[in-house]
């Protein structure tokens, strides 16, 4: 059938009507120019039957190629409307007005419609029929016509062909041209020079709610003070100044109308017959439909880059509240249950019955302070069961309300919060839509329309579910991501020491701070570990890695270094068995997300409070800092060791005399390393605040944190330990240097009981006695050279024997007739613990008593 919508302007319809009526030509063309349909009227205008034509390229109907301004209208695939020379089917020529709009299909190609007028001849005393295949009087050549006329039309005169004067032709073609601009289907105006109207056709006076005499000689048509009008007039002044036709896009609301309407506006300059532009013709094609369509597309475009950006879910509902605003919505407010927060698994399905939310997030298109919320941000509100938000939670489904609703109204009056600001800041449409993901009910979200001219639609509802759907399954990861991190974070934490053991060699204070939750909880830890002879051990760790795998290796990495430590073994040592552990926890890993890539770094150190010397090594890690009591801060040349992992590859201790009261950090990189800034310029960065006067060892944390990290949440997990060094003065320790001789052991129990007393330590003279007797014999059967023997008073009474030895004797029962193992079975059952260790110069077996209550 015909299709008037896409008709030429009236200016333009005046070059190619006839005089005895109009038939309107329309053909669809595909994405490739070939014709895919061809009316009536195009038979009837060019002469070529449907069958001859369909599926030949459009280009072979055409005498002359498409003009310029044509062929920019086709690569943009953008209306445009004009004459071209077509060609009929005996040979003829002639021009024909043409407008034609894009059709673009669902899987993105673009069809064509093309329309153009026919001009039909009507029979009359004063006129001659032209009969089948004659042409109208206006216009080069003739056509023929196919077929007879039709009845609809009367176009065809069976008498013979009679002139009619040139004078009564023309009245005539001037009549055809104005009801063609009058009774035209879409919108049209005539503007002069100066922009001001001089037509407008009966549609474009039905929009404007007023007539064509009311609005001639004003800046009225589609000038109207809208948010595209500068740019429809500077179009509109383009095509006067070069002639050219132009094509803008704008927006006009109809008379009684609340919503905008979207119009493609096609401007058309008139030019006399030398060529001047005397007028402008505007002709507009509603495209509301198509717009609108193509803004939801846009904004649930925009939905999907801007909503999800975090794994933190009140980042996310922040970013819901913001996406629709203004064009959607004046005012968006985000409420969810408050185990979505917690990270919990919330109930599946609907949730019926009075329901209570938490206010996440909220947005103002109007106001920064958003005036219009009931509800503040981290309250509680609960929803009765008839309200918006409680019924879209029962049904799974958006409701859209408003003043119309009597549920609306009942829950605004019984809510006095709301009912207060409904007088300044009422709605006249409301949609409440359900957060739902993969079956779970997440809360909901309410956008409102205050100072918006037009209600929501059911189409907005729809996109309401869209924007709703999609924030709800990153809320819901950000959800999912909560309690997967608590629980790494609980179990990271549960991993750290809770309280530093008792011990008199440093004074210490510690910080952990997990990493921001877009990186996930890493493996960092610290560790304080008593050692024999009042010395004590200082850890700091690293796993390689985020989550709960990272944090699980960290707690196996700790317990390993714990059991190394009880061993006593040189900070070298330990990491060489360290690096072994880290290398068949890689090889029997059956995670398929952590692979074979176990990794981690440590730093290991053992001071002494009676040498005050500290020895370290370090497997990958950055190198301890030192402030001496002055003020001096050094980083401590500790040789870098490989990361554990790696193994065959050493490791160095490095020893260092260190003054009472120096301050030592231990450190992880995620306090030096970021993003803005590399290891070396953390590094002295750490150095300048460690120079600075500190009151106490927890404020010296806090400015170290506080200084090196930019953000309260880093992007890596943070282990800072921070130790005092303290020293054992003279008083409390006695040592003695003996020959290895039998008759010497009498001389050994005799010094160690003047110690005692002069320590007021008499209650313990017998089990010494004991202990120095035994582990001096072992020392002179067993060890050549000379034998040391070492009391240190501090939380226990501490007897050592040292001897040069690297034999370590190994507690044992001794059978009925056996004459040795007794011994040292003794000693472990009179004291609380005993152990033995390698020291440079050979070994030291050591026992520890509970000093007698004060």
């Amino acid at each position: 059938m015909d299709d008037t919508r896409g008709a030429p302007s009236g200016a333009a319809a005046a070059g190619f009507l006839g005089g005895g009526g109009v038939k309107w030509a329309t053909t669809e063309l595909d994405a490739n120019g070939v014709v895919a349909r061809w009316s009536e009227g195009a038979e009837w205008l060019l002469g070529y039957p449907e069958a001859d034509i369909v599926g030949r390229p459009a280009g072979e109907l055409l005498l002359s190629g498409l003009p310029e301004s044509a062929r920019h209208a086709l690569a943009d695939q953008e209306t445009w409307s004009g004459t071209v020379t077509a060609r009929y089917r005996d040979g003829g020529s002639r021009e024909v007005g043409v407008l034609a709009c894009p059709l673009r299909d669902s899987d993105g190609t673009t069809r064509w419609l093309l329309t153009a007028a026919a001009p039909v001849l009507s029979p009359g005393p004063d006129r001659a029929g032209s009969g089948p295949g004659r042409a109208s009087a206006v216009g080069e050549g003739a056509r023929p016509v196919p077929g007879d006329a039709s009845p609809e039309h009367d176009a065809v005169d069976p008498g013979p062909r009679r002139s009619r004067p040139a004078r009564d032709e023309k009245a005539h073609d001037e009549t055809v041209t104005e009801w063609a601009f009058t009774q035209q289907a879409f919108p049209m105006a005539i503007h002069d020079l100066d922009l001001r109207l001089l037509r407008a056709n009966d549609v474009l006076c039905r929009i404007d709610g007023r007539t064509e005499d009311e609005m001639r000689g004003e800046p009225s048509g589609f000038l109207t003070g809208n948010r595209a009008n500068a740019q429809v007039e500077a179009a509109m002044r383009r095509a006067l100044r070069t002639g050219e036709p132009e094509h803008v896009q704008t927006f006009r609301q109809a008379t009684g109308e609340a919503r905008e309407r979207a119009w493609a506006v096609s401007l058309s300059p008139l030019k006399d017959s030398d060529g001047r532009v005397r007028a402008l013709a505007v002709a507009a094609l509603e495209i509301s439909e198509q717009y609108w369509a193509r803004e939801s597309l846009a904004l649930l475009n925009e939905a999907s880059m801007r909503i999800g950006t975090t794994l933190d879910v009140t980042r996310t509902a922040q970013e819901l509240a913001g996406t629709p605003l203004p064009h959607f919505a004046d005012f968006v407010s985000v409420d969810l249950l408050d185990s979505v927060l917690r990270g919990d698994e919330p109930t599946p399905g609907p949730v019926s019955g009075d329901v209570r939310l938490r206010r996440v997030a909220h947005e103002s298109a109007h106001s920064n302070d958003s005036p219009e919320a009931a509800v503040g941000i981290g309250e509680v509100d609960t929803y009765p069961e008839f309200s918006p938000p409680a019924r879209c939670l029962a049904t799974a489904r958006a409701v859209l309300t408003g003043p119309w609703d009597a549920d609306y109204t009942d829950w605004m009056a019984r809510d006095p919060k709301r009912d207060a600001k409904r007088d300044d800041y009422g709605v006249h449409s409301l949609i409440a839509a359900p957060l739902v993901a993969r079956g779970n009910v997440l809360g909901a979200a309410l956008f409102s329309r205050r100072l918006h001219l037009a209600a929501f639609t059911e189409d907005d509802l729809l996109l309401a579910e869209q924007l709703a759907t999609r924030a709800a399954v990153c809320i819901d990861n950000a959800r999912r991501y909560t309690r997967e991190r608590g629980t790494a974070v609980t179990l990271q934490r549960s991993l750290l020491p809770r309280g530093l053991p008792p011990q008199s060699a440093v004074e210490v204070a510690t910080r952990y701070l997990p990493a921001d939750s877009q990186y996930g909880v890493g493996g960092d830890w610290f560790d304080v570990i008593p050692l024999a002879g009042s010395r004590v051990a200082l850890v700091v760790g690293d796993v390689v890695g985020h989550g709960i795998h990272a944090s699980a290796t960290m707690g196996r990495l700790r317990t390993a270094v714990r059991t190394l430590a009880d061993i006593d073994l040189p900070p070298d040592e330990l990491l060489t068995h360290l690096d072994d552990v880290v290398i068949r926890l890689a090889s029997e890993s059956t995670d398929p997300e952590a692979g074979h890539d176990i990794g981690a770094s440590c730093l290991y150190a053992i001071y002494d409070p009676v040498s005050r010397r500290l020895c370290a090594a370090r497997a990958g890690h950055p190198p301890p800092a030192l402030t001496t009591p002055d003020g001096t801060v050094d980083i401590l040349d500790v040789p870098a060791g490989p990361t554990l992992g790696l193994g065959d590859l050493p490791f160095e201790c490095a020893e260092f005399e260190v003054q009472e009261g120096s301050t030592l950090v231990l450190y992880t990189d995620g306090l030096i390393e970021s993003r803005e800034r590399d290891v070396g310029a953390g590094i002295e960065e750490l150095r300048e605040v460690l120079a600075r006067p500190s009151p106490s060892l927890e404020a010296t944390c806090d400015t170290v944190l506080r200084t090196l990290l930019s953000t309260p949440r880093p992007t890596d997990d943070v282990a800072l330990l921070v130790a005092r060094t303290r020293a054992l003065d003279a008083g409390q320790v006695a040592t003695w240097e003996l020959p290895a001789e039998p008759a010497l052991v009498g001389r050994a129990r005799d010094h160690a009981t003047a110690q005692l007393a002069a320590w007021g330590l008499e209650e313990l003279t017998f089990t010494t006695e004991l202990v120095v007797s035994e582990l001096f014999t072992n020392a002179i059967l067993h060890a050549e050279g000379p034998v040391q023997l070492r009391l240190i008073r501090d939380r226990t009474l501490i007897c050592e024997v040292s001897d040069t030895s690297t034999t370590a004797p190994h507690l044992r029962r001794a059978r009925v007739f056996d004459e040795g193992g007794r011994g040292l079975l003794l000693v472990a059952q009179l004291t609380q613990r005993w152990g033995t260790r390698q020291i440079p110069t050979g070994k030291a077996i050591w026992a520890e008593q509970a000093l007698p209550a004060a």
